[in-house]
């Protein structure tokens, strides 16, 4: 079973608004068995769209197309299908009463022709209720091929995938189980665990394939299989994992297997345990603190962050003493352990992280090179920190720094983690 996805609009050419339809449809249709083997983005014109609908044909089982559902002259998705299928528009009544209802309840204009012409749809096209909108969804088929015209607006799109598609599909075609189970580790870059896994990888059975999924301090390792009988997918898969831990037990995080953000790692964690985050941070100006609690559990575990940019600031605010900076800059190991600490302290938290460093361009109140940072961290046990060198780009040297601290921490909560909550609360 195989789907392509193609999405239009101009905006997405431009990059004005970004592609978040593709990701989304393409996971819901992975959920069921069906892979994904292209992703094209087109103009808002008939040639393009008619052609990807010619090249599709046959070649996928199922075809997505979003966008171009609208009301306005460039929204030309349904005349496309017109002409593909060789059909004409009707009108249809059911979604002309749900388009003049939708405009009493909720519009805050009146309903104009260009509204009520969105009831116009393809005379042989199953109709997918648009509850959320006006332009309804659009289901035909040639050739064995299943077409499917979504709008484009994020969240009716996924409405209809949910409610009229997926439930279709899932009662049209015969399809095998797809599973999934992620790892991940830190510390090694994607070429060194691929190295450490050659022989593991080779040795797989045909129907399983790793994927080596690489983000800044760590590398998630997929292990992907498809078969007709579930259980017996999943336990082969199980089996080859546990061959697959003893060769990264000193770089995985606690074989944790959901395909989750480090943050929200973290927030579990500390959650389990009952435990709380704090940050102080100069040299990341607040990118930890925002990236972390961009985690909607975040308020659970997280006591709160300060910027102290300026060096005034990590001795007026972060009470950093005065000494430590003259004699050894503030951009050293010894401040980085002291605004760990002070910041535990400050917060009333378990751990905290510190960043303070050179990101760049220019050398600021120290004379570190630039792309030097300290990473301090402090636990209900100890405060240390660590010296890294992440380039001469200020933006690398933030999101490094950031992802580096991430790590940090994460490691002080794996190795605790079957010890149960810990003495903490200051």
């Amino acid at each position: 079973m195989t789907a392509e996805i193609i999405t239009i609009g101009d905006e997405l050419l431009i990059g004005q608004v970004a592609d978040t339809n593709s990701s989304d449809i393409a996971q819901k249709l992975d959920r069921i068995g069906i892979s994904v083997n292209q992703i094209l983005t087109i103009k808002d014109e008939k040639e393009p769209i008619l052609n990807a609908m010619e090249q599709a044909t046959g070649r996928a089982n199922v075809v997505i197309i979003t966008g171009g559902l609208g009301p306005t002259k460039d929204d030309v998705t349904k005349y496309s299908f017109c002409e593909f299928f060789e059909d004409t528009l009707v009108n249809n009544e059911k979604v002309l009463h749900h388009i003049e209802e939708l405009f009493k309840k909720i519009k805050n204009t009146p309903i104009s022709d260009l509204n009520r012409e969105q009831a116009m749809v393809p005379s042989r096209a199953r109709v997918l209720h648009n509850k959320y909108g006006t332009a309804p969804g659009l289901w035909m088929e040639k050739k064995g091929t299943v077409f499917v015209a979504l709008p484009g607006v994020p969240f009716e799109m996924q409405m209809l995938m949910n409610r009229e598609v997926i439930p279709a599909l899932k009662e049209k075609f015969n399809r095998p189980y797809i599973y999934h189970k992620t790892v991940r580790t830190f510390g090694l870059g994607e070429s060194a665990v691929a190295q450490r896994l050659e022989e593991w990888e080779d040795n797989l059975p045909t129907h399983l394939k790793l994927a080596y999924l690489p983000d800044l301090g760590s590398v998630r390792l997929r292990l992907s299989g498809k078969g007709e009988n579930e259980e017996e997918l999943k336990s082969l898969v199980e089996e080859q994992l546990d061959t697959l831990y003893p060769l990264i037990e000193d770089i995985m995080s606690n074989k944790v297997q959901e395909d989750d953000d480090i943050t929200v790692t973290i927030s579990k964690l500390l959650l389990e345990r009952e435990q709380f985050l704090a940050a102080a941070e100069s040299c990341t100006g607040g990118h930890l603190a925002a990236q972390f609690t961009t985690n909607p559990g975040a308020s659970t575990c997280f006591k709160g962050g300060i910027v102290t940019y300026a060096t005034r600031s990590k001795e007026e605010i972060l009470n950093v003493p005065h000494e430590i900076i003259e004699e050894h800059s503030v951009v050293s190991s010894e401040v980085a352990k002291s605004m760990a600490k002070n910041a535990r302290d400050l917060f009333k938290a378990d751990y905290a992280l510190a960043t303070t460093g050179n990101a760049g361009p220019k050398k600021g109140e120290s004379d570190a090179e630039v792309g030097t940072v300290y990473i301090g961290v402090a636990t209900p046990q100890k405060v240390y920190s660590h010296k890294y060198v992440f380039g001469k780009t200020r933006e690398q040297v933030v999101n490094k720094a950031v992802n580096k601290a991430f790590e940090l921490i994460l490691q002080e909560l794996v190795k605790n983690s079957s010890s149960g909550k810990k003495d903490g609360g200051h």
